[in-house]
């Protein structure tokens, strides 16, 4: 079960990392997104995009209470940022999606740095 986590975020990673040599640091997130959900199709990876999940919060069903950027093989989260610089709360909110959808691993990226694999991921767990 490890190891085939470990081979689907090693095809999510090099999925990424072939849209960001390609385009480079300067784009909007909606530009990145559309590129990997490309390059996911391209490698066969299912997936959901701009999924809606929900929250019970007490007796209250909250439908729409966050969206992930993508949902890979209904096993691995992916969110991606365009931002100066990822921070704390860029995990928290991650990791508060792991917690919500069941999910055990997060990849977490930052398309606007220029050396993604070094400073622009981040593996996450609940």
């Amino acid at each position: 079960m490890n190891e085939e986590i470990n081979q689907l975020t090693e095809q999510i990673i090099g999925a990424a990392v072939e849209v960001h040599k390609e385009l480079g640091p300067g784009l909007l997130e909606s530009a990145y997104q559309e590129a990997l959900a490309h390059e996911f199709r391209l490698r066969g990876l299912a997936f959901d995009e701009q999924k809606l999940c929900a929250v019970t919060y007490k007796d209250l069903l909250i439908e729409d209470a966050y969206r992930l950027d993508f949902l890979v093989e209904k096993r691995v989260v992916v969110e991606l940022k365009a931002i100066d610089e990822l921070l704390g709360v860029d995990d928290a909110q991650v990791r508060t999606y792991l917690r919500f959808s069941a999910c055990r691993i997060g990849l977490l990226f930052n398309f606007r740095t220029t050396l993604l694999i070094k400073h622009g991921l981040r593996r996450l767990a609940p």
